[in-house]
This record gives structure tokens, sequence and C-alpha cells, in this order.
């Protein structure tokens, strides 16, 4: 049995709340082990009392830390992501073509009109954010706007259509803030360590406790150290990796939207040819945009560091379906 673009949706939807589960179990556990790692640390005699009372006292203080986060990116994200990108609400009677596109793709995606934001940058991309279609935003540069023709435009909006849709715009949003999370629990563990290293009185006292406490403190204090340096860069590897798989699907449903697979290449061919750089982009926010914004990790558009797959990879996709679609055209007629 065929597999159809719903199946592909709701494979992508069960998926991200998957992904969101692990990642959060993911994050309580690296918050459990920081803290215990400082604790042993500062007061190492805190360690050696610890019992399952204050063992399940850490995990909950973490799963609290990890829910509040997510809770604040799934209420809040979208209105915080549109502020650091400096956009700007557009209205209808502002840019009525621009509207009668984006709802054009809107119905064919079947989902309900997304606002419209304009941020004032000549580089051309796009990006979508908000917790769920209901609550769904695109954002467009004016570059994107002046340099696409119509038939571009609106593959890129199908892009973008197809991100809220396949919501791909709530675990985006979840995943970095709770990547967040764990860059500011490893930075605190280290702010502990130093806080710890300048106090006479806590440094003399956590010496002579640990030379009692056979050695378990310090296994968690090397644990701790390990997971702050690594834990960072392996969650965003995960969330680079989960970036790449949602794009080529983005790409994939957009020519189900528009028909028009050529549309979607040409315009990443621009995008991707302009020499102008998104100012208002950062490592933060990159993995959001239809392309990557920031030419200097360009480079690596084939490590696993790369938030986007290479555009020429992305654009070989499109033109094989275009192929495929007039080779289907071709037989029917």
């Amino acid at each position: 049995m065929a597999v159809t673009f719903k199946d592909l949706i709701e494979k992508n939807r069960r998926q991200s709340w998957l992904l969101v589960v692990i990642f959060i179990l993911f994050t309580v556990a690296v918050a459990m082990v920081l803290i215990l790692g400082g604790m042993a640390y500062i007061h190492p005699e805190f360690i050696q009392e610890l019992d399952w009372v204050r063992a399940v006292s850490i995990g909950g203080v973490a799963a609290l830390l990890a829910g509040l986060f997510a809770l604040f990116s799934y209420y809040a994200g979208g209105s915080v992501i549109l502020g650091i990108s400096g956009a700007r609400e557009l209205q209808k009677a502002q840019d009525p073509q621009l509207f009668n596109v984006v709802e054009e793709m809107a119905i064919a995606a079947g989902v309900p009109m997304p606002k419209i934001y304009l941020i004032q940058d000549s580089a051309p991309n796009a990006f979508a954010t908000g917790r769920d279609p209901k609550h769904g935003v695109v954002a467009i540069t004016t570059g994107l706007r002046t340099k696409l023709t119509r038939d571009e435009l609106q593959a890129v909006m199908a892009h973008e259509m197809a991100h809220i849709r396949n919501y791909d715009i709530r675990l985006m949003m979840l995943l970095a803030v709770l990547i967040g999370l764990i860059v500011m629990m490893a930075d605190l563990f280290w702010q502990m360590f130093r806080f710890s290293h300048y106090g006479r009185r806590g440094r003399s006292s956590s010496s002579s406790s640990r030379k009692s406490g056979g050695g378990i403190e310090v296994i968690i204090i090397v644990i701790a150290i390990i997971l702050s340096l690594i834990a960072p860069i392996l969650a965003q590897i995960i969330q680079l990796a989960v970036s790449r798989q949602r794009e080529y699907l983005a790409d994939a449903s957009a020519v189900e939207f528009t028909r028009n697979p050529l549309a979607l290449a040409d315009a990443l061919r621009k995008i991707d040819a302009d020499p102008d750089v998104l100012e208002v982009a950062n490592r933060g926010t990159a993995h959001l945009y239809i392309a990557c914004p920031i030419k200097k990790f360009e480079a690596r558009a084939h490590s696993m560091f790369s938030s986007h797959p290479p555009i020429k990879e992305r654009i070989r996709r499109l033109e094989a379906l275009a192929h495929s679609h007039d080779r289907l055209a071709g037989q029917r007629a």
C-alpha cells in the first residue's frame, strides 16, 4: 500500500511527541547529574547522606525546570522568536498580493490563515513559527518579497505552510528551549565550581569530607564534568538532525500544495546565490529559516552540525520530482 502525505504527517507528529518526551527525560537526567555534581563538589556531606527522598527531590526540581521551560516555549516561544528577529506584523492592506499567496497556500495545506510578519532585511529568507496551526505565523524578509517571482514566493510560502501543517513549528521550538535549558544548567554547574574554588572555607571542608567519603563524590563530579561538556553538543546534534529531515519533508509537502517543484527549486537557488547576509539571524534561530541564513556555517552543509540539508541536494530532489511529474503527465496524455 502506497504511503500518503497524511501518513507522513501522522508519522511526523508521533515522532515529534516521542522526541519531545525523550528530550525532556534527557534534560531531566542531565540536570540531576549536574546538580549532584555541583553539590558533591561544594558539600560532599550532602552526597554521603543522600537517600531516596533527596534523590527524588532533586529529580523533581529538574523535571519542574524542564516542564516550566517547555511550557514557556509552548505559549511564548513564537513571540520571543519574532521579537529576536525584529519582525513586525503585516496587515492585508499593506500587501494584498502577499496575503493572497499565503491564503492560497493555507487553503491548499488545509490550515487556518496564519499571521504574516515582515522582517526589514534585504537577504531573502523566511520561517514559520507558533505552537500549532491555529496559532501559526509566517515571517518573510523584505528581500524575499522583492527578489522572487510570484510562483517562487508561492513555493516558499507552501514550504512554510508545510512546517505549520506538519507541526514542525512546535517541535523545533520545544527542542530549542530545552537545549537552552541544558546549556544553562551546564553553565550553572561551572559557576558552582568557580564559587566553591574561590571560597576558602568551602574548599577546606570539601577536601576533608571527600577523604572520608570513599571516592563516590569524585566519581559523581567526574561524570558531571564530562556530561556538562558533551550534553550541550549532543543535544544540538539531535536538534540539527531533526531539523534537516523536517526540511526535506517540507519541500515534498510544498510540491504537493503547488504541483510546481521547479518553482521551489528556483527559489532555493536564488536564496542560496544571494550575497546579502541576514543580520538578525543567530545560531539559536538559524534552523527555523527555509535556508541557512548564516553564511559562515554554509561550509558545514554536509556535516552533522548543519541546521539544513545541502541546498544542491534539495534542488536535485525537487528536479527529480519535476521529471517524475512530467513522465506521469505524459503517460496520462
